[in-house]
């Protein structure tokens, strides 16, 4: 169990707020803790991603925790109207089964707020278990809230009223990234290597459509997936990669699999651009060093280098609670998915899950210069994102690097909430009481 109701220097700094004690603002919560479960791969090939995830969560925790928790009206379990939140830990080990047993396991403990995000195949799972948990069981229902599943099946097809997710998916994220593309005329082919999982699939066939739309000048050299986490040698994708005469990569890997394709590609002297969903953290832009200033390109929906005092602020004061450089992992969208729970329990007065599901359905937050609102009819949160380029710190624009490797992203462009919304295809089933 983690409560931390104590963090005041860099909560000063997170609000911009001038430096108070606790006693003066507002009183610690003494009653039962709100109980929320992580349940995501903290060990195996991405246990640095589940890890760096926790890190973001916990400190949003610990923020919601340090101004009195979350307000309810008086009851027999918040006798003083605030309850703490508590984010409990759970391996799924990077595998569905796991995860599901860990979903048993959180629900038998008293959580009835789950999160996850670092497997969109875990999160059709989630998914699936938690309807019929709900519908078997309707004094345990739990809520599920996504912080990085971005296959956009999960908010299409699959969407679930006990469902959100606060990442943008992956059709959004690759129309942020177009418009980069688009715009490079001297670009002539290009090479899409992913994961093969429903994620990677949904990559590779919104690169192909928007390629074929956007740019149908470019040649495609190259298409294909390899395993989840297993693959220890990139450097025979990296030389087809090469000998295709490949100007750019399109890629949604993540975690060591990104990692280990980007070093691949450097040692086999491959000078081609790199468009990525997730090129600007956990390793990648020390991996590829100096070959990547002015090629590798990354979307976000926030990037250190936003250029607001509030952005800044929301920076530092991270790095002033996770101050080692291998800690530098930071995600505004998990800081307003926790805000967005709070506010959602504390207005619908409950903890009740169809009641702050549906002021969730409803939320709007803002915080460090990023305001987000949620979509009712699907449960897409919808933010601004950004594109990065990778260059060295110092350089116009790249205040900040990144993991301490000498190199961040400079903000080349900037798409607003509503352009960066795409329709839906959900026909949501909602509860009947």
């Amino acid at each position: 169990m983690f409560i931390f109701p104590n963090a005041l220097k860099w909560l000063a700094v997170a609000l911009c707020l001038p430096s108070l004690t606790l006693a003066q603002t507002v009183s610690a919560p003494t009653s039962a803790p709100i109980k929320i479960a992580m349940i995501e791969g903290l060990s195996g090939p991405f246990a640095n991603t589940g890890e760096a995830v926790f890190r973001n969560l916990i400190w949003a925790v610990e923020r919601v925790n340090a101004r009195g928790g979350v307000k309810l009206a008086a009851s027999a379990a918040a006798v003083e109207g605030r309850r703490p939140l508590t984010l409990e830990r759970y391996d799924s080990k990077g595998q569905n089964e796991e995860a599901l047993t860990a979903l048993k396991s959180a629900i038998d403990d008293g959580a009835r707020f789950i999160m996850q995000g670092n497997s969109s195949a875990t999160a059709a799972a989630l998914i699936d278990a938690i309807n019929k948990h709900n519908e078997r069981e309707p004094t345990k229902r739990v809520l599920f809230l996504n912080y990085s599943a971005v296959d956009p099946i999960l908010t299409n097809e699959k969407c679930s009223f006990w469902h959100f997710r606060f990442d943008a998916h992956a059709d959004m994220r690759m129309t942020a990234l177009m418009e980069v593309l688009k715009d490079d005329k001297a670009l002539k082919r290009v090479y899409i290597i992913g994961q093969d999982y429903s994620f990677g699939h949904a990559v590779a066939r919104e690169a192909r459509r928007q390629l074929g739309v956007l740019r149908p000048d470019v040649q495609l050299v190259g298409d294909e997936l390899h395993p989840v986490g297993r693959v220890k040698d990139f450097l025979p994708y990296a030389a087809k990669i090469k000998t295709s005469g490949a100007q750019a990569v399109i890629t949604g890997n993540w975690g060591n699999d990104l990692t280990l394709l980007v070093k691949a590609a450097k040692e086999v002297g491959f000078e081609g651009k790199f468009y990525t969903f997730y090129g600007n953290a956990l390793g990648a832009p020390a991996a590829i060093g100096d070959a990547g200033v002015g090629k590798v390109v990354a979307v976000a929906d926030w990037l250190p280098n936003v250029a607001t005092a509030q952005s800044e602020a929301f920076y530092q004061s991270f790095r002033q609670r996770f101050p080692k450089p291998a800690d530098d992992y930071v995600h505004m969208r998990m800081q307003l998915m926790v805000e967005s729970l709070a506010q959602a329990i504390e207005k619908a007065g409950t903890t009740d899950s169809i009641a702050v599901a549906v002021q969730l359905e409803r939320a709007r937050v803002t915080f460090g210069s990023q305001t987000g609102v949620m979509r009712a009819a699907d449960h897409q949160f919808q933010q601004p994102l950004v594109v990065g380029l990778m260059d060295r710190q110092g350089a116009p624009g790249v205040k900040f690097d990144v993991e301490g490797s000498g190199y961040g992203f400079r903000v080349i462009k900037s798409i607003a909430a509503s352009r960066a919304e795409l329709p839906s295809t959900c026909k949501m089933q909602r509860p009947v009481e």
